[in-house]
């Protein structure tokens, strides 16, 4: 067994073709399918079920390829080490944030960051929280922005800020006339959501929980840009992350009210792999984070789910 029939057998696992992962592989496909039974072979298993118009993972095949992403991964990772020696801040990190974090983060931090690290390039990857977690396990994203909690032993975090939230409701809510409201009245709203997959949702269905709000029946929204449009157009209100309120226009007839009595936030952190070679930098990236959006965030209160 070598690294290149593991990266075949990913190539395999990730396409589900064997012409297509052939081609990614710049190899011929009866070269592919000679070393994957090779390894079959080595192994004494089967590893992938095949059909003229389908091939799928065998439980062990399934076993095999995360492994196999493991020792790519740790591959990766000291030849990232041999070229990063003597210059750590220069190279590419690939970092992965959440939909309804990163359009309101990035354009804040994204300057100070290519201030403070002229030769670091940056790869962003938006994708919802569990599909990034699961690159950042497998070595395809070298950090990650989230929310906490993550049950992760080989993941370190490092903790950035809470993000208060506000309640968003229409000009013509009977809420519109003030600017604060107490937690305990949230127990007279239905909140409007995102659907499932997005953590917002997640962090959005703990503080019904806790203050006996309700989810609005029959409705699901695909972005927190969907859920601000129904807001504006009367149809509801919803929990809206403090980053994103300030991009709403004074003119929008949209009203935004803080919680007087307590503050409902999400803790955000970056998470990276403790066997990576990029921790020191990561490190420093998240001292940067932290200092840049200091002055955006009102002074941090209770989590949820800390």
């Amino acid at each position: 067994m070598n690294l290149r029939e593991l990266q075949y057998l990913v190539a395999l696992a990730d396409h589900r073709n064997f012409g297509r992962a052939a081609e990614a592989c710049l190899i011929s496909q009866p070269t592919l399918s000679t070393q994957i039974r090779k390894l079959e072979e080595e192994l004494g298993v089967t590893l992938f079920e095949r059909s003229p118009r389908n091939v799928m993972l065998t439980p062990a095949g399934q076993n095999a390829v995360a492994r196999a992403r493991r020792i790519l991964g740790e591959v990766e990772e000291m030849k990232r080490e041999a070229r990063r020696q003597g210059r750590p801040e220069a190279g590419t990190i690939s970092l992965g944030v959440f939909p309804t974090l990163g359009p309101y983060l990035l354009p804040h931090v994204m300057p100070r960051i290519r201030e403070r690290f002229p030769e670091l390039e940056l790869r962003l990857v938006e994708e919802k929280s569990d599909p990034l977690l699961e690159r950042l396990r497998d070595g395809k994203l070298d950090a990650a922005i989230a929310a906490l909690p993550v049950h992760d032993a080989s993941l370190q975090c490092e903790l950035l800020f809470d993000e208060p939230f506000m309640l968003a409701v229409p000009r013509n809510h009977m809420l519109a006339a003030r600017n604060t409201l107490e937690i305990g009245e949230l127990a007279q709203q239905n909140l409007m959501l995102l659907e499932e997959g997005h953590c917002l949702r997640d962090q959005a269905l703990e503080v019904c929980q806790l203050t006996g709000a309700r989810e609005q029946p029959d409705f699901r929204a695909t972005s927190l840009e969907t859920l601000r449009h129904m807001v504006l157009a009367g149809l509801g209100v919803t929990l809206m992350p403090a980053l994103a309120a300030r991009g709403v226009a004074p003119t929008d007839s949209l009203h935004l009210l803080r919680f007087s009595d307590g503050e409902l936030s999400r803790r955000i952190g970056l998470f990276f792999r403790k066997t990576s070679a990029m921790a020191p930098l990561l490190v420093q990236l998240a001292g940067q984070l932290r200092e840049d959006l200091q002055p955006l965030l009102e002074p941090r209160g209770p989590s949820l789910a800390a």
